[in-house]
């Protein structure tokens, strides 16, 4: 999908037809705002409305203004979207994207709602107060209009009671999670008269433009991500008081290790606010009579009184943490659950984990946390055997399907595996025996499903991921998976070659990919050496290439230790051939004569963000955290990324206009390492080309995505391009800006020493040295004076001290 089509968001159901050119947002809180800003990131135009202020504040008054003043009339809404665009992390993918965002209130305002082609309510979780809101909404929205209400629990059916017949036909719940932009997860829920259609289209809509997991949900108390997110943090809390574990000890064993956020349990309470779970916990209570575990939603008495001190997390100053000075320097407190007193944190140590560092497969790592012998050990099988009950007994609750329990929680929580798929890495059969002997049975369908000869919940055939039907006994692909293209389902069959770093997969339609998969999938030998095996392979027998893969990023860099090891042993030779084997990778990513395509997701540093210049497009996912931060550690951008900003400047240049603004631009670009917060920052960075590299804003659609536009240049009769001899460079013309900057800056104590001759040497590349007059330069002249300058800063001391503070610390020294 590219940046352009974005703005078209029309989808075509079977009897329907509907484009979203404008939507309205009633509610400015924390989660209107910020629903407001991702629809804006998409290129829709957003009406934000919030309640007109009863009384006039102190600075109002001294301004003289009155309660009909418009600057007060909308000063909830307006301070409401300014904090939201000030938030960390942003809502917006670029902070230009704030005008497509309008502001008014429910009383001047609330006619403009009929222009709008879809309504989104996100006031108070108070049903009387949403009624009064559908009240005036119904008086002023044009028939058809979507009219959807962000609720995390009220019943649909409730709050659809009483109201007109059209407004009912395209009334429903979308439950977005916070923050919107950031995860993944929309639950659909359709109200008792809706139209299918009308559900059809928000799915479609919610994964094609929104860039969501979309999961249809029955109308059930908490819909299906906080029934079942909810019960297992309510569930831990009541083990952890019995087992009498820490809140340091419960954060390191449901974290990244469990393959769950870094924030894990306790530190997520925090940041979500203890309020906030207690409300949902009260609420799950009160309207769940029937369920099995519902005694575990009531809370233990160390959270009650939490919520009665206050002690709600961030929002409060502490919850399960607390963050104090002392002498002078920040420290970390964590909550002591029995004396409910404040204690510096300490080390967690299990042997349980230390043995799961040994394993880099979550679904192997999983067999070894259930099997420790230890505390750990004991606390895994008692969270599991409890979650797999639950999660087995809500269906045909909560959802008809259990792959809606799995995609709700990795889209919703962060979970890199759901329940489901957790009990398959453990076994359904081992688990199950560790359950009966808890006394826990799970529920009459899965004994079923074994006695039928079905030993897991999902399995793949022919590259189609299926799961378990339970109605039918059988397996079934899952619906619109078709879309999404998944390596996992590649790798058994069509892996045409591999080594230790990279493996290259046949994903069909003449089209191969290559995948990382070293540590931080960093760039070394064995990566250069297979993708330039995978363009070798799709030379002779395919018809493209796209470079992608699934880990947590696409890629740190290049490997940094290994450049650090021959610097320090002053191995030049060997290191100026490895310089020279990676620019010649890069320039074969250029000039292959196949189309290459790169896809990177999250983070794309360094050498990674050098590839994928080079490549012939990227296909990026809209969360892309990409740049050439070589600066940081001492270094310029050595595998063709300073020529490539140098070739880029070139074409930016405009016959009689004033060339040093943009020299000075691509240069700090450079040299501040800059880092683009989105896909659409790295457009403005430079890093992406406007108007021919594209935008996928789902990241489960990224390599569908990828192999279509290979597919689409090799079928435009892709040819091999021409190596530039073209390039004009500034030379000494250019140099001295750069030099009287680097003074200036040097003088002001802005930057030291050694940051003026990185930067120098940096200039010097740009500017293709210091010749008397601009003039035009090939490519590998360009390289040439990039690997000398990075050679030679390799030898600095300065750098080399700055490259061994990352590796040991993981942070930048400035000397």
């Amino acid at each position: 999908m590219s940046i352009i089509k974005l703005n078209l968001h029309q989808i075509k159901t079977k009897n329907m037809k509907r484009t979203i050119k404008k939507v309205a947002v009633i509610g400015s809180g924390v989660m209107g705002s910020q629903i407001a800003c991702h629809f804006a990131n998409i290129g829709v135009q957003a009406l934000l409305l919030d309640i007109v202020p009863k009384e006039l504040r102190d600075d109002e008054k001294k301004k003289g203004l009155s309660l009909q003043d418009k600057a007060v009339r909308n000063r909830i809404v307006n301070e409401a979207l300014a904090h939201a665009s000030k938030m960390s992390p942003a809502p917006l993918y670029n902070k230009a994207f704030l005008s497509r965002i309008a502001t008014g209130n429910l009383e001047d305002d609330i006619a403009q709602v009929a222009t709008c082609d879809w309504i989104i309510e996100v006031v108070s979780e108070n049903p009387s107060i949403k009624k009064e809101v559908f009240d005036q909404l119904e008086k002023v929205r044009k028939p058809g209009t979507l009219i959807t209400s962000n609720t995390s629990g009220i019943p649909l059916h409730m709050l659809a009671q009483g109201r007109g017949e059209d407004f009912q036909k395209n009334f429903c719940g979308t439950h977005f999670f916070n923050p919107p932009r950031y995860l993944r997860l929309l639950e659909i829920i359709p109200a008792p008269q809706t139209n299918p259609e009308v559900i059809d289209f928000l799915m479609h809509y919610g994964d094609l433009f929104l860039g969501k997991t979309t999961v249809l949900c029955k109308d059930t108390p908490a819909f299906i991500a906080n029934r079942i997110g909810v019960y297992g943090i309510m569930a831990l809390f009541h083990l952890v008081e019995k087992m009498g574990l820490t809140v340091e000890q419960v954060d390191k064993l449901t974290g990244p290790v469990l393959g769950r956020p870094k924030s894990a349990t306790f530190r997520t309470c925090d940041v979500v606010g203890l309020d906030t779970l207690i409300h949902v916990a009260d609420g799950l209570t009160a309207n769940v009579p029937n369920d099995e575990a519902r005694a575990l939603f009531t809370l233990p008495k160390y959270v009650a009184t939490m919520g009665q001190n206050k002690w709600l997390g961030d929002k409060t100053g502490q919850g399960f943490y607390k963050k104090v000075k002392k002498d002078g320097k920040s420290e970390i407190l964590a909550l002591d659950l029995k004396t409910l007193e404040y204690q510096p944190s300490q080390k967690v140590k299990f042997a349980t984990l230390e043995a799961a560092k040994m394993v880099d497969s979550l679904t192997e790592r999983m067999k070894v946390l259930v099997s420790g012998k230890d505390a750990a050990g004991d606390f895994y099988r008692a969270s599991f055997i409890g979650l797999f009950a639950y999660v087995s007994n809500r269906i045909p609750e909560i959802s008809d399907e259990l792959y809606k329990i799995d995609d709700a929680m990795r889209a919703g929580f962060g979970w890199q595996l759901g329940p489901f798929e957790t009990w398959d890495a453990i076994g359904i059969q081992p688990a199950i025996e560790m359950m009966e002997k808890a006394g826990n049975k799970p529920a009459a369908w899965i004994y079923d499903m074994l006695k039928k000869g079905c030993t897991s919940f999902y399995k793949v055939e022919n590259g189609v991921r299926k799961y378990y039907d339970i109605p039918s006994g059988s397996y079934k692909a899952i619906p619109g998976a078709e879309a999404f293209l998944y390596l996992d389902n590649f790798r058994k069959n069509k892996t045409v070659w591999k080594n230790a770093g990279v493996t290259v997969t046949d994903i069909g339609d003449g089209i191969l990919n290559a995948e990382f998969h070293t540590k931080m999938n960093s760039i070394g030998g064995e990566v250069i050496e297979g993708v330039n095996k995978a363009i070798s392979l799709a030379e002779k027998d395919f018809r493209g290439l796209v470079v992608s893969n699934e880990g947590d990023n696409f890629s740190a860099g290049a490997n940094v230790a290994l450049i650090f090891t021959m610097a320090i042993e002053q191995d030049w030779e060997e290191l100026d051939m490895a310089i020279r084997v990676f620019q010649n990778a890069n320039m074969r990513v250029r000039y292959s004569s196949v189309p290459v395509v790169v896809a990177p997701h999250n983070m794309a540093l360094g050498g990674s963000c050098e590839m994928a210049m080079h490549s012939d497009k990227v296909q990026a996912h809209a969360e892309l955290y990409m740049g050439l931060v070589e600066f940081g550690v001492g270094l310029i951008p050595g595998g063709g990324g300073t020529k490539e900003m140098a070739v880029r400047l070139s074409d930016s240049f405009i016959e009689g206009e004033v060339e040093m603004p943009l020299l000075r631009e691509k240069f700090l670009t450079i040299g501040t390492a800059k880092v683009s917060t989105s896909a659409y920052e790295a457009f403005d960075l430079g890093y992406l080309r406007k108007g021919h590299d594209e935008v996928t804003m789902n990241r489960s659609r990224l390599l569908t995505d990828a192999k279509a536009s290979a597919i689409r240049l090799a079928e435009e009769g892709y040819t091999q391009p021409a190596l530039r001899k073209d390039i004009k460079v500034l030379g000494k013309q250019g140099l001295g800006m750069i030099y009287v900057g680097a003074d200036v800056m040097k003088v002001g104590n802005y930057i030291s020493e050694h940051d003026k001759k990185i930067s120098l040497k940096l200039g010097h590349v740009l500017c293709g040295g210091d010749l008397s007059s601009p003039t035009l330069v090939s490519e590998q002249y360009l390289l040439d004076l990039e690997r000398e300058a990075f050679l030679s800063l390799c030898g600095e001391k300065k750098t080399l001290e700055r490259i061994q503070s990352i590796l040991t610390g993981g942070k930048i020294l400035r000397n």
